[in-house]
């Protein structure tokens, strides 16, 4: 059993990049379409921005990658609290 695992690994890794590139794919399509404001396209893009520049300032790109995840999950709920305190005062 245990000479399974580097096999599924590698599977994992195979589709988790190809689903990559054909999120990429799609969403230049949807872009060149005008079916997505180049802004929102732009902004998915932060934290693999974050990531690379983590890795390459940090040289630890496991480390990068937690702090990444990190600030982003702390800037997303950022936004949600300022996005819901404006609905909250009808600013």
């Amino acid at each position: 059993m245990a000479e399974i695992v580097p096999y599924a690994i590698w599977a994992v890794v195979v589709v988790t990049l190809l689903s990559m590139v054909a999120i990429a794919l799609f969403g230049l399509r949807s872009l060149a379409q005008g079916k997505v404001n180049p802004l929102t396209a732009g902004l998915t893009l932060t934290p693999i921005v974050l990531f690379g520049v983590l890795g390459l300032v940090l040289g630890d790109w496991a480390h990068a990658a937690i702090l990444a995840a990190l600030i982003s999950f702390g800037l997303t709920s950022a936004v949600l609290l300022l996005s819901g305190l404006k609905g909250l005062f009808g600013a």
